[in-house]
């Protein structure tokens, strides 16, 4: 059975709204000392990079209208295969400054499609 889009949105939003508390009062040098909030933010980065992929696969005309999408995809595949190489420093001014608008538009998609 496949799965709706609403839920790979919902997903998205669920995970990016996790990552909004994780950091909230922290600034990044905090972030970057902290191993435990860095590594459930990459991992809920990693959830949002999977359901935007899975998203892509299901409707692609859905997930073109999500800005950044394949970057986004491109981030969780450097958070998973090149997990040596992330910078704290990237994935706090992601966390900061790109998740907003994330969060804005996954919301209007989901208010659009309404309910399952």
């Amino acid at each position: 059975m496949r799965r709706d889009a609403r839920a790979f949105l919902w997903d998205i939003r669920e995970a990016a709204d996790a990552v909004r508390r994780f950091v909230s009062g922290l600034d990044a040098q905090t972030y970057a000392g902290n191993d435990v909030v860095r590594s459930a933010v990459e991992r809920k980065f990693e959830i949002i990079g999977e359901a935007l992929n899975q998203l892509s696969n299901l409707d692609p005309a859905l997930a073109a209208r999500i800005p950044e999408a394949r970057a986004i995809v491109a981030f969780r595949n450097v958070l998973i295969h090149g997990y040596a190489a992330v910078e704290n420093d990237r994935v706090w001014q992601i966390a900061e400054t790109s998740l907003p608008n994330l969060i804005a538009v996954v919301a209007e998609l989901l208010d659009e499609l309404g309910p399952p």
